[in-house]
């Protein structure tokens, strides 16, 4: 592959790209790993996609010289990625998810200078504001405790990121949850890269699983029929069963069930607007699907910015090297 004149496809498959970058294994980002044959991503996505979805990414056999990944923040495993140089001085960062706070179960975001950033779009307005991480799990870890002492609780959560957060929060205050296959899999990827997590699994041997069924317990499910499998629990234990569920749109719906937590692993626009000053670029292009509201609500403030709506951005205007393919 001739390096100097690559072409990038960011967490999708573009036609025409020579090498695919996937930020992070979340299945909404992992569309290049079927049919790519030069993917760049973390050893950590490459081994939690092949854990959570049966599939094995054929890695790029070399990294141009000019391209660095740099941690987000967003789960395990999940980068940013930094083109440093064409000839003539300019760069790009494309940020992928990311979030500024800190997380418990996966590495701080690091952030560079950049002339031209590539920003997730996910809340693109500057109402939407998350409180502080720490006050967030002490809040839900209280509230299991308590609804422990009377019932079950299940968790509804993405088996991937959120998921382990749950339980490594929930272990803060000696609760051990239960868990399904999947979310079982992808744990054992979080501990082999250093994250430790306490949980039973019908499915891991040795584990404390029928022992913590004989109590009040907490489980965490990534099921479609939470609501059938609620009435299920609650009938084969003969126990009150509470729901509750963590995400970020919790700040902007309500679900049903007895508590929710604003616990996300993305950027809240007041982050978003800090991480672009870090960065300090040149000009903002927006990603994702708010990006024109993004955009729109960035102009306001004073920044440069567009929509990444080109059928391809030349990443350096002037006689680019390398290039990057846009969805």
């Amino acid at each position: 592959m001739d390096y100097a004149r690559t072409v990038i496809s960011l967490d999708t498959k573009s036609k025409g790209s020579d090498l695919d970058f996937v930020s992070h294994a979340h299945s909404d980002h992992i569309a290049a790993v079927k049919s790519s044959e030069s993917m760049l991503c973390s050893t950590q996505t490459a081994e939690l996609i092949g854990a959570a979805y049966g599939l094995k990414p054929k890695l790029a056999d070399m990294i141009p010289g000019g391209i660095r990944l740099y941690d987000s923040g967003h789960m395990l495993g999940s980068k940013q990625l930094y083109i440093n140089d064409n000839g003539e001085g300019s760069s790009m960062l494309y940020s992928g998810d990311f979030q500024m706070m800190e997380s418990v179960t996966a590495n701080t975001i690091k952030i560079r200078n950049a002339d031209y950033l590539i920003i997730d779009s996910t809340y693109p307005n500057p109402e939407v504001r998350f409180d502080a991480r720490n006050d967030v799990e002490t809040a839900l870890a209280r509230w299991t405790g308590r609804a422990l002492k009377s019932g079950i609780v299940l968790f509804k959560a993405y088996a991937m990121g959120k998921a382990q957060e749950l339980i490594k929060i929930l272990n803060g205050s000696g609760i051990t949850p239960v868990v399904n296959k999947k979310i079982s899999d992808i744990n054992k990827v979080y501990t082999k890269n250093g994250v430790k997590l306490s949980y039973a699994s019908a499915y891991d041997e040795g584990s404390d699983y029928e022992s913590i069924l004989k109590g009040n317990f907490a489980a965490i499910v990534d099921s479609r029929n939470f609501d059938n499998l609620v009435m299920a629990v609650g009938y084969a234990h003969k126990k009150r069963v509470y729901t509750a569920t963590a995400t970020g749109f919790a700040k902007s719906f309500r679900f049903n069930v007895d508590a929710q937590f604003c616990l996300s692993d993305h950027a809240d626009f007041k982050q978003s607007i800090e991480y672009i000053d870090a960065v300090s670029p040149k000009k903002v292009y927006t990603y994702g699907g708010n990006r024109e509201v993004f955009a729109r609500n960035l102009c306001k403030m004073g920044y440069e910015a567009e929509a990444y709506t080109e059928k391809e951005m030349r990443a350096y205007k002037d006689k680019p090297m390398t290039s990057v393919a846009s969805a």
